[in-house]
């Protein structure tokens, strides 16, 4: 696939370890796209899970995908402020259907508080046995965490401050544009 430009949609899709369709998420515009790196905007997106439930998002979100890092951030832009759910996950792939990656469960989520919790332990130690994870995987993910963590409370990427505003505003303008 192209590399999309600023103001096409993209859709996308989860996996998991073993291969099969975790979630796919519909309509993402794109607001920055580089070699490593694409920031997107969900806002009421359609998502359909694996079996075949659908939902919409229920606000605005900005999500971050690097093509190095074993971890995506999506911002939920709140009224109480911006909240984070990051997945560990491997980097992204961009193919002519979507942009994909592996969701290995382990999710760290930040509130607009600055709270900082490691959701979903129990998740990933149940399908590492069960798909195999094997230690690298595990040794990687171990790191990945704890560099998420260190770009939270040093306010690296979408954690810096001026991210929202800046990607709120360029959103609106691709979206109103003529």
């Amino acid at each position: 696939m192209q590399v999309p430009k600023e103001g096409d949609y993209i859709a996308i899709q989860s996996y998991k370890h073993d291969g099969h369709l975790h979630r796919t998420w519909r309509d993402t515009m794109v607001l920055k796209t580089s070699e490593n790196e694409i920031i997107g905007c969900n806002d009421h997106t359609l998502v359909t899970e694996s079996d075949r439930r659908h939902w919409y998002t229920h606000e605005t979100a900005l999500v971050y995908f690097h093509r190095h890092y074993w971890f995506n951030i999506v911002t939920m832009l709140r009224d109480n402020g911006p909240s984070y759910y990051c997945n560990l996950a491997t980097p992204f792939v961009l193919d002519k259907e979507a942009l994909k990656y592996i969701d290995y469960d382990l999710d760290v989520k930040v509130f607009p508080d600055g709270e900082i919790r490691l959701l979903d332990v129990d998740e990933y130690a149940a399908h590492r046995h069960l798909w195999h994870y094997s230690d690298t995987i595990d040794d990687i993910l171990k790191y990945s965490t704890e560099t998420l963590i260190s770009w939270i409370r040093e306010q690296k990427g979408p954690f810096s401050p001026g991210y929202v505003s800046l990607w709120q505003e360029r959103y609106q303008e691709l979206l109103h544009r003529d």
